[in-house]
């Protein structure tokens, strides 16, 4: 049987005034009431920018910035394996406030609070890219 490559998929790690933008997914779906850095899949065709600003528009009103990279990381769920590529972002000038669309809430906590969320696997690596940045 031949190994489906991985997904890949972009979070955004929107960032304002020290914390970070998490949103917690919906009952009924894959990973049902997890906080995570939102995003989503990258569509054939697409740069991994122009996904996370096209997903960030659909799951939270909001036009975004994207800035630098974080490492890129591989995690496999039990039904799927994604490769996560994450990006510092910023709310845009002039956006709207980021607001659920897909997500059952959406939360501003510090870097520190991130640790003891119920946050998606595939998001510690970004966790612990933030802490490193934030230590140097």
């Amino acid at each position: 049987m031949t190994q489906k490559p991985p997904l890949p998929v972009v979070a955004a790690v929107i960032e304002r005034d020290g914390l970070v933008l998490v949103a917690q997914r919906p009952p009924g779906k894959h990973l049902a009431l997890k906080w995570e850095f939102p995003g989503g899949k990258i569509e054939a065709g697409e740069t991994p920018a122009a996904a996370l600003v096209r997903e960030i528009r659909e799951e939270l009103g909001c036009t975004i910035r994207v800035g630098p990279a974080l490492p890129a990381s591989v995690h496999a769920y039990p039904s799927v394996t994604i490769v996560l590529h994450p990006f510092r972002c910023a709310v845009a000038d002039g956006s709207v406030e980021p607001h659920p669309h897909e997500h059952v809430a959406v939360r501003w906590v510090s870097c520190g609070e991130l640790r003891g969320l119920d946050l998606a696997e595939a998001d510690l690596p970004v966790v612990a890219a933030l802490e490193a940045a934030r230590a140097q």
